[in-house]
């Protein structure tokens, strides 16, 4: 069966650059966006009950937007000043940049990595004395904890923020070729908003080895996954799918 229409099931791309516009074109396929999940806030009276105290640490640590968004959010809801001697340490020099929304940029210590946290933690280590606080998702993998305990670093999870169904509930049917997912969640909602859902042609491609196994242990049948040594990302093996099936 040839692909014509795809499902990315994330939001739409800001720039036009996307590497999906230019599989779109090539392949003269159908490609849109739907996320199928959406962050929602744990509320500062939750995060109060857990008894993570965040002004008793001294620097936090982000590994994304989302966790810069709530982590203020909640100092906000509980009224919680910003110390000026506090410090920042972002997986990247873009999530540090984001902090701008926040802080004042050049008067506060921030420290970035190149993406990963195995390098971030070259920058964690200069400061073994901080009391870290890390803002995490209700699901998070595990490496920033196992990578602090191994170095014997001083930390807190706080527990901010939660990965819940998107209400799919004005799309009629799964009408595509190929559903794209980047996340056990997306596809559990899958099934949430359909639970009828019935495969048949329908193609699901899976980025991630977690999300992989969501497909399989729900009775679906995987089709493409990324990333592998030949398509280290999604837009890649999709690309090859597509070309493959389009022959």
């Amino acid at each position: 069966m040839k692909i014509k229409s795809v499902l990315i099931s994330q939001p739409k791309p800001e720039t036009e650059k996307s590497p999906y516009f230019d599989i779109s074109k090539k392949y003269n396929v159908k490609i849109d966006f739907r996320p199928f999940v959406q962050v929602k806030g744990i509320p500062a009276k939750d995060v109060r009950r857990s008894k993570v105290d965040l002004c008793s640490h001294t620097a936090i640590i982000f590994n994304s937007r989302t966790a810069i968004d709530h982590y203020f959010r909640v100092l906000n809801e509980l009224k919680i000043n910003i110390n000026d001697e506090w410090k920042y340490f972002c997986y990247s020099e873009s999530i540090a940049l984001y902090l701008q929304k926040y802080i004042t940029y050049r008067k506060r210590k921030i420290f970035f990595g190149n993406g990963t946290f195995n390098d971030l933690m070259e920058s964690i280590k200069r400061f073994p004395e901080e009391n870290y606080l890390v803002p995490l998702s209700e699901v998070h993998k595990p490496e920033i904890p196992i990578g602090l305990d191994k170095a014997n670093i001083k930390y807190s999870k706080a527990i901010l923020y939660k990965t819940v169904s998107a209400d799919l509930s004005d799309l009629e049917d799964i009408n595509y070729d190929v559903l794209v997912f980047f996340s056990p969640a997306g596809v559990n909602s899958l099934l949430h908003n359909f639970p009828n859902f019935d495969q048949n042609g329908i193609c699901i491609g899976a980025f991630g080895a977690a999300t992989a196994k969501t497909v399989k242990d729900l009775k679906l049948r995987l089709d493409l996954c990324a990333p592998s040594p030949e398509s280290p990302s999604m837009t890649a093996a999709l690309e090859e799918f597509i070309k493959t099936r389009n022959k």
